[in-house]
């Protein structure tokens, strides 16, 4: 049985080449990176299946008929012929016609903690964002992260240029939208590609859409997960993250969710920003 508030579907967005890892994992696309036993796809579909979600798909573009071939009948596929000039937000764009149900999108190159799924799926709002918030303690956010700015529990703003003493946190790339908000999302999609920003980011379109219609952040709670974009991120998955998630499965497993928003009560009421309706 499907936990309430979860998405009907889910879209995997693994189109790119990963580049940037410089052969670190063989000239395979990204989500077929082994991670100890199993690939990022193969543990994203588990994942998925875990949670009640069959109905899946995977945009495609690298070496697109080795990820058709690894998905056999577990997914669908979708290719985006484009990938070497376009990116995230593109992909997504591609699969509009089949998101006006709901849906959950992950970024295909995204380990994480199953509990972080769950959690997302599990949560009672209809469109929210798993945020890694961070601790003031830490070292700042650098140019390559995606950061996220929480006011009142919900995103404010998201972006790889969001300043780092703006940001609160930063984005794991999973998210989830309910109908009415996936309707407001593609049309979002729709006027960014419009104007030809087929190389933006996904998160460029969740950052529109923040400005009409409340995005929810959902907390990670400390559970581990990592974006793997380069060499090192691949050998901290390996011999970090990895045995971290696997030492941490079994108990979070035997734990119900109780999903955390954005820890700060600034704002709690929710308003579009000045020059949208």
């Amino acid at each position: 049985m499907r936990a309430k508030g979860l998405a009907p579907r889910a879209i995997i967005l693994a189109a790119g080449s990963g580049r940037r890892l410089h052969g670190a994992g063989g000239d395979c696309p990204k989500c077929l990176l082994r991670v100890g036993s199993a690939t990022l796809l193969h543990r994203q579909l588990a994942a998925l299946r875990a949670c009640g979600i069959s109905d899946i798909t995977v945009v495609a573009g690298y070496q697109e008929p080795r990820v058709a071939e690894a998905c056999g009948t577990t997914a669908r596929v979708v290719e985006n012929g484009r990938y070497a000039e376009t990116n995230s937000l593109f992909s997504l764009w591609l699969t509009r016609d089949l998101l006006t149900d709901g849906f959950l999108v992950l970024n295909g190159d995204v380990l994480f903690h199953p509990q972080l799924l769950r959690d997302l799926v599990c949560s009672r709002v209809e469109d929210a964002l798993l945020v890694a918030f961070r601790d003031s303690l830490l070292e700042p956010f650098g140019v390559e992260e995606m950061k996220v700015q929480v006011r009142g529990g919900r995103v404010a703003d998201i972006a790889k240029t969001l300043p780092a003493e703006h940001a609160d946190g930063e984005n794991v790339g999973i998210a989830k939208f309910g109908p009415a908000g996936a309707r407001q999302l593609v049309a979002e999609m729709d006027a960014i590609v419009s104007r030809g920003g087929v190389r933006e980011w996904a998160p460029r379109a969740f950052q529109a859409f923040a400005r009409v219609r409340p995005l929810h952040a959902i907390g990670t709670r400390g559970f581990p997960w990592i974006e793997i974009d380069f060499p090192e991120d691949y050998a901290r998955a390996s011999q970090e993250v990895l045995p971290s998630i696997e030492a941490t499965f079994d108990s979070a497993a035997a734990t119900p969710a109780v999903p955390t928003l954005a820890p700060e009560p600034m704002e709690a009421e929710w308003r579009p920003q000045p020059g949208h309706v």
